[in-house]
């Protein structure tokens, strides 16, 4: 009878454990990827008819595709704005730098109980103004922003000492990794990835992957023919783009198998998009469609970025939407989805992932000043746009359904009363913020 005793006590300790973890679960996990420089128009899931990205377009067919993210032209300007919710006017300060006061979505997730992670390119410690910033080699300014463990290229050393891809030259909570020529950064950072979610199956986990794919120099992949020729992997030809595109793919693969083998897909938001548009050097198509990469340029090819939610457990058949999301919506998507109160420029689109109302916002707005390099700065601006038009400060007004490459502005003296009537409104929108000078 004793024995029968303790082995029920043990049964019931056992399940006990087993309940309190399921309960530790009911928050769902979170998987942020953002590409580095791909835009919309690199995937198939959105028509590209130059790639094939399985793996991505499989998250998209059982998700929800949003078709008109917009983000900055750039990679810091992108990155400030969807870690922090805020407008680049009120915290962007140097390129390659975030502000140690800045609250990210690392410091939210992580005060909402969520172990956390990022992994992939950094950039943010401001390494190409060791004059004006203090803490530019500080190595735990990653943590300082929420992040319990990092694995990071870029963080407190620079390009000029050592490159993403082959032979990379990678930090890892405070440790700089062992380099081999034969090494390939994606591999790192992704098994990184998937090593931190083995590790965090039982609790809540939030993963921040900036890729350093598909950023130039355009290098073989290991999957790549001409891999295994070492002289090659550091020469930049645009011919391997569509190997790195490939590759990223695979990595988005690898993360979600391992998803479903720990049986937490159901309960993890995978999002997936891109910093900004793709490279100038980069042509791709869309059906009969052809779209020079816009990086650092404000017009569509600049900023319209690939967005796809997968969340099996809320979202149950794919859904496509068609309205816009912009960068800074990001953060409080994440607080509402934690029901954290937060201060964001942005505007929660967690209601629309759920199946709650959801009213599209009618405009989106980007301010961008990149103080980086005559190529970029040229293009500084602000931008106010609805769907179907946008409005810059001069009064240059533009049908984006007519004119993506914004090459004619709409003559102002004889615009229809619609026309007329959606300027009047994209004004009012631009006058909430700071005069551009």
């Amino acid at each position: 009878m004793k024995l029968i005793n303790k082995t029920l006590l043990l049964l019931l300790a056992l399940l006990s454990i087993s309940c309190s973890k399921q309960a530790e679960k009911t928050q769902p996990n979170v998987v942020l990827i953002m590409v580095d420089d791909m835009g919309y128009e690199c995937l198939s899931a959105y028509g590209s008819t130059s790639y094939n990205t399985p793996n991505i377009d499989k998250l998209a067919e059982k998700g929800m595709l949003f078709e008109n993210c917009v983000s900055q032209p750039l990679c810091t300007p992108s990155r400030v704005k969807i870690m922090t919710g805020k407008y680049n006017y009120r915290n962007y300060e140097y390129f390659g730098h975030l502000n140690n006061l800045e609250y990210t979505f690392g410091n939210l997730m992580q005060d909402a109980g969520y172990e956390t992670c990022i992994a992939g390119k950094w950039q943010l410690n401001g390494l190409s103004f060791k004059d004006s910033i203090s803490d530019w080699n500080d190595n735990t300014r990653p943590n300082k922003f929420g992040f319990d463990e990092y694995c990071l290229w870029q963080l407190t050393k620079t390009r000029a000492d050592g490159e993403r891809f082959s032979d990379p030259l990678i930090e890892q909570n405070g440790e700089f990794l062992k380099r081999n020529a034969d090494d390939y950064g994606p591999d790192i950072f992704s098994n990184y990835v998937l090593d931190f979610i083995e590790r965090k199956k039982d609790q809540p986990f939030f993963v921040y992957y900036p890729m350093v794919l598909v950023h130039d120099p355009f290098v073989p992949t290991p999957d790549s023919k001409t891999w295994n020729d070492r002289e090659n992997r550091y020469k930049n030809d645009t011919t391997y783009f569509k190997d790195m595109v490939a590759y990223t793919d695979k990595i988005v693969g690898k993360i979600t198998q391992k998803l479903e083998d720990l049986q937490l897909a159901d309960n993890t938001i995978v999002i997936f998009t891109g910093d900004n548009g793709t490279h100038p050097t980069i042509q791709s198509r869309i059906n009969n469609e052809l779209i020079i990469g816009g990086k650092g340029n404000t017009i569509d090819a600049g900023t319209h970025v690939p967005l796809i939610v997968y969340w099996p457990e809320q979202i149950k058949e794919k859904s496509v939407f068609n309205h816009l999301i912009e960068f800074s919506d990001f953060f409080p998507t994440l607080a509402d989805l934690t029901e954290s109160e937060v201060v964001s420029d942005g505007k929660s689109f967690y209601p629309l992932l759920t199946g709650k109302d959801y009213l599209p916002r009618a405009t989106a707005f980007v301010h961008y000043d990149p103080r980086w390099g005559q190529n970029v700065s040229k293009y500084r601006n602000q931008f106010v746009r609805s769907l179907d038009y946008k409005l810059y400060p001069n009064n240059r007004f533009f049908n984006l359904n007519d004119d993506k490459l914004e090459t004619s502005p709409l003559p102002l003296d004889s615009l229809s009363p619609e026309e007329q009537s959606i300027k009047n409104a994209l004004e009012q929108e631009l006058q909430k913020h700071p005069k551009w000078k």
